[in-house]
């Protein structure tokens, strides 16, 4: 296959769905992935029911035989993988949580899929990119995952994102020279089920960055933490 594949985590609604979207219209062949394989098919559905070029997958990201059968349900379709988009996360800490009287259960759970998870994925189909020695690897993380700026606010949900900011540094470091470039994103507060009616971004601008690091050219950047397509501190 000629033209590039994408895979979106999370991808049958928000900001997700619009990576898929945005994709697909710039012409790769895009793989929208979800735990639920009604939402998923649903939402491809409605995608290729535009003219684009979507299908769905089921992924629970946090299952590395799941992941790995992705990954070698990819190879026999499509032969190659150039993107990955880890879009997949929850936010599921209660109202005032904080960390010194946490169940930690909340953050076991927010760690298996926000960072865990998009570790499995990568491990499953980096080896696909390298292949054709080409990648680019998108972790959607979160400005409340910046170190610099840390409050005492949903605290298995920070840690969990500054955990996938530090796979992001590791990753770009065991990928330099392979072709593959791997950064982390935050898309704001965006007006999703997870940000809620008030948030002040749309879908469209949080996708935004997400699509720019999965199209970047040769001499684009890796290892970087980026916002509105600017590089923001650690």
């Amino acid at each position: 296959m000629d033209r590039r594949v994408a895979v979106i985590t999370g991808g049958n609604r928000g900001i997700g769905f619009e990576i898929c979207r945005r994709l697909a219209i710039t012409g790769l062949q895009v793989v929208l992935t979800s735990r639920d394989a009604e939402k998923g098919e649903a939402a491809a559905g409605k995608l290729a029911g535009e003219g684009l070029g979507v299908v769905a997958q089921v992924l629970d990201t946090t299952v590395a035989d799941r992941a790995k059968e992705l990954a070698a349900w990819v190879d026999r379709r499509y032969g190659r993988l150039d993107v990955l988009v880890n879009n997949a996360g929850v936010q599921i800490d209660p109202k005032g949580a904080r960390a010194l009287t946490l169940d930690i259960e909340v953050l076991r759970r927010s760690m298996e899929t926000n960072a865990y998870g998009a570790l499995i994925v990568s491990q499953a189909l980096v080896p696909l990119m390298k292949k054709n020695r080409y990648g680019r690897i998108v972790n959607m993380s979160s400005i409340l995952g910046q170190l610099r700026d840390m409050d005492a606010q949903t605290p298995a949900y920070r840690i969990s994102k500054t955990a996938l900011n530090a796979i992001t540094r590791v990753m770009a470091a065991e990928l330099k020279g392979t072709g593959i470039k791997v950064n982390t994103m935050t898309p704001g507060w965006v007006r999703t089920d997870m940000g809620g009616p008030r948030a002040p971004r749309s879908v469209e601008e949080g996708a935004d960055t997400a699509v720019w690091l999965a199209t970047l050219p040769e001499d684009g950047p890796s290892g970087g933490f980026f916002m509105d397509r600017k590089a923001i501190a650690w």
